[in-house]
């Protein structure tokens, strides 16, 4: 079962969330690196940033999904350490789509995040989404 965030309002308390080794370096990751795109809420604007809130755990039950989420853009490039990076992309999918995370899904690990992040999405991340998307949407 996956625990849903307790003892704030905002979710900062991720105790039980395997893979998030430091739960307010995340979130604080989070508000510099990623909400000014994609919203602190994970919204998103439907465009160009595409939201996370309630969809970006189903990217993992797809096949390539688990790769796309490591290879698109705003991970892939971003200035962090892979250990911190990994942290965060753990804390993000547990944060914004907890009710989609897989019964076995397994935490990104810096090693995981440094090998997807050497290959990043470019001109084709807009029709991989598509792709991915459509797989999960078919699958209900």
């Amino acid at each position: 079962m996956i625990r849903k965030p307790s003892g704030t309002a905002t979710g900062t308390a991720a105790q039980g969330w395997p893979g998030v080794t430091d739960p307010v370096q995340a979130r604080t990751d989070y508000q510099l690196k990623c909400q000014g795109c994609h919203r602190p809420d994970g919204s998103g604007d439907d465009h160009s940033n595409p939201p996370m809130r309630g969809i970006v755990a189903r990217f993992l039950g797809v096949p390539g999904g688990r790769e796309f989420i490591g290879r698109v853009p705003g991970v892939a490039t971003v200035d962090l350490d892979d250990a911190r990076l990994a942290n965060l992309v753990n804390w993000t999918l547990r944060r914004f789509d907890p009710e989609h995370l897989p019964r076995d899904f397994r935490p990104y690990t810096a090693e995981e995040i440094g090998a997807l992040r050497a290959h990043p999405l470019r001109l084709e991340r807009a029709a991989t989404r598509a792709r991915l998307v459509q797989a999960f949407d078919d699958r209900g």
